[in-house]
């Protein structure tokens, strides 16, 4: 039986590269969101200094006035509308005014 030769030295990983961003999908003059998020067929990007809550749903894009609110998350309601955490507790889309 012939002896087991020495293993080669592993050689060095390739360093992983960057994941591309995800196209944005809000109006550009926007700029970037604060909070940005999704739940089954909504999506949404909230931009506090513009007071604007965007929100897309079914392929059919909105954009809220989102007052004083600062919009931190979204979730389903017992009436199966989104509903959005604020520093103000939630916030349904009929108490926010449409901007287009």
């Amino acid at each position: 039986m012939e002896p087991m030769k020495p293993m080669e030295p592993l050689k060095p990983m390739e360093p992983m590269k960057p994941m591309k961003a995800a196209d944005a999908w809000w109006p550009q003059e926007l700029g970037q969101p604060s909070s940005s998020g999704g739940q089954n067929d909504l999506r949404y990007a909230f931009f506090p200094e513009k007071h604007r809550l965007v929100i897309e749903e079914g392929g059919k894009r909105r954009t809220y006035d989102s007052g004083d609110h600062q919009i931190n998350g979204v979730s389903q309601s017992n009436d199966g509308g989104p509903r959005f955490r604020s520093q103000n507790g939630e916030v349904a889309l009929d108490q926010l005014k449409t901007v287009d």
